[in-house]
């Protein structure tokens, strides 16, 4: 294996250990350490390839947001209707029990993001382009007030995803009923 291949799977098993122990122990409680114990590498590597931990966990928190969005705009672009677009959409929210990897990496990043300007800029554009593609979706479907509604929506989730460990019953069956109300007519 060529360097350049050692050094990107090292960076991969440093993003996927971060994950892993972010959902484990917590985003304050991740240190060099036990970073590179859990990828398998020296502690020196860690930063070899990130500036800083902080650095490390913005990526990898980032990379796990942008996966978990990276569906949206393809299940709403299967959509024929509103209602099934909103189906869709939280749809894609019934693989995250509260307790998996990416809902806890999500939670703790928001919680995070109050303390840490970048990685703030970070997820806020991720929603802002979350919110975009659902606003489009909608007005393209003729909904009367799609930004309002797009915001009302990325709030849910974001508040599913919070709630799920608290009630894991939370289910797409439970929510899509009220939610139908918000993309009615008037």
């Amino acid at each position: 294996m060529s360097p350049t291949a050692r050094g990107r799977q090292a960076r991969e098993k440093l993003l996927t250990a971060a994950v892993q122990l972010v959902g484990e122990v917590g985003w304050n409680a991740v240190s060099t350490r036990l970073l590179a114990e859990r990828a398998g590498v020296l502690p020196g590597v860690v930063h070899y390839h990130f500036p800083s931990l902080s650095a490390l966990l913005r990526e990898a928190a980032v990379g796990v947001l942008r996966d978990v969005l990276a569906g949206v705009r393809p299940a709403l672009d299967r959509a024929a209707t509103p209602e099934d677009g909103l189906a869709a959409l939280f749809g894609l929210l019934d693989d995250h029990t509260g307790h998996d990897p990416a809902s806890l990496v999500v939670v703790e990043a928001y919680l995070a993001a109050t303390r840490d300007p970048e990685l703030h800029r970070a997820l806020r554009e991720l929603v802002t382009e979350f919110r975009r593609d659902v606003a489009a979706w909608l007005a393209a479907h003729g909904h009367d007030r799609p930004e309002q509604t797009a915001s009302v929506l990325a709030a849910t989730v974001d508040g599913i995803l919070l709630h799920r460990p608290l009630n894991p019953q939370l289910g797409t069956q439970d929510v899509l009923p009220v939610l139908r109300k918000l993309l009615a007519p008037g």
